[in-house]
C-alpha cells in the first residue's frame, strides 16, 4: 500500500513529489514513457524564475528530478491504464501491475496538438513552438507565422507583434472560431496579416524554420513563403483518458478541480498542472499547483487517519 502515488512528471508532478517526499509520505512517481512532460521538447526557456540566462527544458525537468530524487522520490516508468475505487484505497492499475494507494495525484498534462504533416516533428522545439507566451520573445524582429482560427490564435497573434516584425495567421477554413472581440483586435493590429483559407503542407529549413509550403483549401493553389517561426495554436488534448470514468471532466476533456484548491470529484485524487489547467499552460503555474496538490494531499490523509 502506498501513501501517494503521483501520475506525471512535469512540473507539477515533480513538485507534489518533492513536497510530499518532505512531508515523509514516500510518494511513487510513475514518469510514464517520455518523462518531463512537455516542456522537454523547449530548447530553450528564459521566464522560469531563478535562471538568469535561458535553460533548456530537458535540463530544467532533469534539475527537477535530482531534486526529487534527494528527497527519496522513487520512479516507474510506467503510465495508469486505469484506476479503480475500493473500500479503503485505490486501485492503480498499469497492465502489467497493479498497485494500491490510499492517495493519488493526477498530473499527467497535455499534449498541445500537431500539424500532423511529415516534416512537422524536425522542427519542433527548433522554430516550431505550441506556447507563445514562452517563446515569443525568441523571435525579435522575425517573420512568424500563427496556425489557427480561434481566440487562442488571436491572442497570440497579437502578443507575437510585440517582438515579431510581421505575423500572418494562418488558418484552414474561410471563417474563424474566435469571437468578434479577438477577431477585431488582430483585424486592427498593422503587424498582422492573414492568410485564409490555407494550410500548411511543408516546413522547409535545414536546422530550424525557414519558410512554409502553403495550399488553399479552396482553389489548390500553392505558393512558398518565408518565415522564421511557426506558432500553432489549435488547441491542447489533456491527458485523462485513464481517469475520465472516475472524477469530473469538462467538454475539452480537462479534470474539474474545487475551487481553490486541487481536489477532484473523488475523495482522494487530485490533481494539478495542464491536465485540469485549459487557460495558462505555463511551467510556473504548474509548480504551484504541484505544490497545492501536495499539501491538500497531506491534509487529507491527516483527516483520513
Amino acid at each position: 500500500m502506498e501513501n501517494v502515488i503521483i501520475a506525471g512528471s512535469g512540473p507539477a508532478g515533480l513538485t507534489a513529489a518533492i513536497y510530499t517526499a518532505r512531508s515523509g509520505l514516500k510518494p511513487l512517481v510513475l514518469s510514464g514513457f517520455i518523462p518531463g512532460g512537455q516542456l522537454t521538447v523547449s530548447e530553450a526557456v528564459a521566464n522560469y524564475p531563478g535562471f538568469f540566462e535561458p535553460i533548456s527544458g530537458q535540463e530544467l525537468m532533469t534539475r527537477f528530478r535530482k531534486q526529487a530524487e534527494r528527497f527519496g522520490v522513487r520512479f516507474k516508468a510506467k503510465a495508469i491504464k486505469n484506476v479503480t475505487k475500493t473500500e479503503n484505497a485505490l486501485e492503480v492499475d498499469m497492465g502489467s501491475e497493479k498497485i494500491e494507494t490510499k492517495a493519488l495525484i493526477i498530473a499527467t498534462g497535455a499534449q498541445a496538438r500537431r500539424l500532423q504533416i511529415p516534416s512537422e516533428p524536425k522542427f519542433y522545439g527548433r522554430g516550431i513552438s505550441g506556447c507563445a507566451v514562452c517563446d515569443g520573445s525568441f523571435f525579435c524582429d522575425k517573420h512568424v507565422l500563427v496556425i489557427g482560427g480561434g481566440d487562442k490564435a488571436m491572442q497570440d497573434a497579437v502578443l507575437l507583434t510585440k517582438f515579431a516584425n510581421k505575423v500572418t495567421i494562418v488558418h484552414r477554413r474561410d471563417y474563424l472560431r474566435a469571437s468578434a472581440i479577438e477577431i477585431e483586435k488582430a483585424k486592427n493590429n498593422s503587424k498582422i496579416e492573414w492568410l485564409i483559407p490555407w494550410i500548411v503542407q511543408k516546413i522547409l529549413g535545414k536546422d530550424t524554420v525557414a519558410g512554409v509550403i502553403l495550399k488553399n483549401t479552396e482553389t489548390e493553389d500553392v505558393r512558398e513563403l518565408n518565415c522564421e517561426g511557426i506558432f500553432v495554436a489549435i488547441g491542447h488534448d489533456p491527458k485523462t483518458e485513464a481517469f475520465k470514468d472516475l472524477v469530473k471532466i469538462d467538454e475539452n476533456g480537462f479534470i474539474l478541480v474545487e475551487p481553490g484548491s486541487t481536489r477532484t470529484s473523488m475523495s482522494g485524487i487530485f490533481a494539478c498542472g495542464d491536465v485540469c489547467d485549459p487557460v495558462y499552460k505555463q511551467a510556473a503555474v504548474a509548480v504551484g499547483q504541484g505544490c497545492m496538490a501536495a499539501l491538500d494531499l497531506e491534509k487529507y490523509l491527516q483527516k483520513e487517519k
